[in-house]
């Protein structure tokens, strides 16, 4: 029973209901930047690389590639001198200055090259399971252990089929706490906006409680009791894939699922662990939804009496980034899709709800974190109660997003339209 309950609580409750609207939002101070943008792609085969890491060098300002391998950053004023660094998982990373980036619009990045099957022979330990809990062991030695006031950027879409019903995005405010100590961390709302077209949810208002929480708790290095504990890590399976490598350092690849034995829905995906180290860099896994009723009733909160309302599939990623030999949580992505069968009706409908959050900025904070309780969530939020209403392109300021992918930008530009009409 304590293990459905922490998988409830990672796994995002979906609410069927019609709900009402509020509206946040806290100006921040604007600041002088230059804005530049790209795409990132594979040098050989011109694929999209999806979650690129592109962070400012000597600063704690980044953001990560979107869906179509788009980013957009903001660079302050006393950075403009600076350089940009482009990294992503198994790619040789590439260094351009702010000033000359205007000439690498599309950004190629190459696979490695190294032997990785000759060293993985050689220097790939045998026990994969041991690997996993010293890496989970170390999170006092590798990760952040200072009070950290972190900027992130945070997004959630409901799509029917492949239409957006809903969009909400947000800023806020992360009072990251030691990864030593035991206290969860909180979030603070800075400005959020959103629409929900309802003619294109069947009646239906999907919402995601728990919102940027979601994401957050994906961060299994602070919060490993949602995911990999002592009760929980004899269920899985672990074994070794091929590695891999990012910024020149060896990656070991670790596969995990739960032993066929088992009948509860557990995850199964790919740890990546910096081989020096032992550092957690990437987790990409899925919770297993072969039980039909099971898996409906970890993300299911409330629905009509008529729908029968179960996901077919879902997949979480997290992302860390590493500043003066300390990691920390970089980004993270939750997708999950449903089908709705109701009663009496020959079709059913899907929905696909994904939430995503990348920290764009931090800062060490000496001194404990204070908050603003006004604009304080709770991990049972509900992002879409908290905002209303879409603004002008300037409504985010100096603050960096995540590029939305076409489908949104499609969307924010019908409803720019429609403001400019009324």
């Amino acid at each position: 029973m304590k293990k459905q309950s922490l998988i409830r609580t990672l796994s995002v409750f979906v609410l069927f209901f019609i709900g009402t609207n509020t509206f946040t939002a806290q100006e921040k101070t604007t600041a002088l930047f230059q804005e530049i943008e790209g795409k990132v792609v594979d040098a050989e085969s011109n694929n999209d690389l999806v979650f690129a890491d592109i962070v400012l060098d000597h600063s704690n300002i980044s953001t990560v590639t979107n869906s179509d391998g788009y980013f957009a950053l903001k660079i302050p004023e006393d950075h403009i001198n600076g350089t940009i660094t482009i990294s992503y998982l198994g790619y040789e990373k590439i260094e351009i200055p702010v000033k000359e980036f205007e000439a690498h619009k599309k950004i190629r990045l190459s696979p490695v090259t190294t032997a990785l099957e000759e060293v993985s022979i050689v220097t790939t330990p045998k026990n994969a399971e041991a690997i996993v809990r010293e890496c989970l062991s170390k999170k006092s030695s590798l990760y952040n252990n200072e009070n950290t006031l972190m900027t992130a950027f945070y997004r959630e879409t409901i799509k029917k089929k492949r239409k957006n019903a809903s969009l909400s995005e947000a800023v806020v405010k992360i009072h990251k706490q030691p990864y030593d100590n035991v206290r969860s961390d909180y979030i603070e709302l800075v400005k959020a906006r959103k629409t929900t077209d309802y003619k294109k949810l069947d009646t239906l208002a999907l919402k995601l409680q728990g919102g940027p929480f979601s994401n957050l708790y994906t961060d299994m290095i602070k919060y490993p009791e949602y995911i990999f504990n002592e009760q929980s890590l004899p269920k899985y399976n672990f074994s070794f894939d091929s590695a891999t490598k990012i910024n020149d350092r060896l990656i070991y690849v670790i596969n995990f699922k739960q032993k066929e034995t088992l009948n509860t829905p557990l995850y199964y995906g790919k740890l990546f662990i910096d081989a020096e180290t032992l550092a957690l860099t990437n987790a990409v896994y899925s919770l297993n939804v072969s039980n039909r009723t099971l898996s409906s009733e970890y993300f299911v909160r409330k629905k009509p009496r008529r729908a029968e309302v179960y996901p077919t599939e879902t997949a979480y990623r997290v992302n860390y980034r590493t500043k003066n030999g300390k990691w920390h949580y970089a980004y993270s992505n939750i997708s999950l899709t449903f089908k709705v069968n109701w009663e009496g009706k020959l079709f059913n409908s899907t929905y696909t709800l994904n939430s995503e959050m990348a920290v764009t900025d931090w800062e060490i904070n000496e001194n404990k974190l204070t908050k603003n309780r006004r604009q304080v969530l709770r991990p049972t939020t509900i992002l879409t109660e908290k905002a209303s209403g879409f603004s002008d392109p300037r409504f985010w300021g100096a603050y960096n997003i995540i590029e939305p992918e076409k489908s949104i930008q499609s969307a924010i530009k019908k409803i720019q339209k429609q403001l400019k009409r009324t």
